[in-house]
């Protein structure tokens, strides 16, 4: 959708399938593919990562909606406030969220060079958001919020 709007894009993973180039065990793979993902990153000119995930709690299914994590490069918690304000005026309606710098666990984002945000779209753990996230008319919607809050951002627009 972003390339509609004339933005470059690069895709990492347009599949769910890893993008190793070695390993022998599932970790070693993980490991391969998280690495040549950041080198892909690191080498795009003027680049800005937009990580798009699903997330899962099952300690606690009632756990629900769209949330943004960012990293430590500059103009990231911007973006990531950008982004949580068009996910929270869409989305999120009545469950407001605000976004966070993103856990120092998650290698992709420490690693990279560029802005980064990552995107948790909502809970496979919550049955009724997991069957919402099943739905292509969903998807889309979620595609469009957040192109247009990476728009915003780009434009230096407030949501909210």
């Amino acid at each position: 959708m972003l390339r509609f709007t004339g933005q470059r894009t690069i895709m990492t993973r347009s599949t769910e399938d890893a993008i190793y180039t070695e390993g022998d065990t599932i970790r070693a793979r993980k490991v391969s593919d998280t690495h040549n993902r950041v080198s892909i990153v690191n080498h795009a000119e003027n680049a800005v990562l937009l990580s798009i995930h699903q997330n899962s709690l099952p300690s606690s299914p009632a756990t629900h909606g769209a949330f943004v994590f960012w990293n430590q490069e500059a103009g990231a918690e911007e973006l990531a406030g950008v982004m949580q304000d068009t996910l929270n005026c869409t989305i999120n309606i009545g469950h407001e969220k605000r976004a966070n710098r993103v856990p120092g666990t998650i290698y992709l984002m420490g690693h990279v060079t560029a802005p980064g945000i990552l995107i948790e779209c909502g809970f496979l753990s919550n049955a009724e958001e997991a069957q919402r996230l099943q739905q292509p008319s969903y998807q889309l919607k979620l595609a469009t919020v957040i192109t247009a809050g990476y728009l915003n951002a780009l434009a230096g627009e407030e949501t909210a």
